[in-house]
């Protein structure tokens, strides 16, 4: 017998639950992840740990759900942290910018994932940019 795509556990200890998922993110089983976090904020709980130590790839819908989700946990005074993402999501994080609101740590200072180059690149020089001209407003509901 096949294992499920994903698997998801739930333990909870007073306001704060730790969600294990196991298995592939992606367009199938996203909605369920959608779920369980949205699950977890109706039942009061407002510290949410997501252990992904078991997920072995997380596309961007992924992403999107752990981003909305946190927003949605953050407005009603909680938190959401996800620890031991996958490659992919830490990719897609550093790409997005977005490591910050999820993984807690301070801006630009994600540490690669292992097996990952590090890229150093220098400054690139200030130059100075040209002012942009107005640009006409046409008027009379021209299009």
């Amino acid at each position: 017998m096949p294992l499920p795509p994903l698997t998801i556990y739930r333990h909870d200890r007073g306001k704060r639950a730790l969600i294990t998922l196991a298995g592939e993110i992606d367009l199938d089983t996203v909605p369920r992840v959608r779920a369980s976090l949205e699950r977890c904020l109706r039942d009061g709980i407002r510290t949410i740990d997501v252990d992904l130590t078991l997920v072995t790839f997380c596309d961007c819908s992924g992403l999107n759900a752990f981003l909305n989700a946190s927003q949605r946990i953050t407005a009603a005074g909680g938190t959401l942290r996800l620890h031991h993402p996958p490659r992919t999501l830490v990719l897609m994080l550093d790409i997005a910018g977005c490591e910050f609101l999820l993984l807690g740590v301070p801006f630009g200072q994600l540490s690669p994932p292992p097996g990952y180059p590090l890229v150093t690149t220098a400054p690139a020089p200030h130059r100075s940019v040209p002012p942009v001209p107005p640009v006409p407003v046409l008027s009379g509901g021209a299009v």
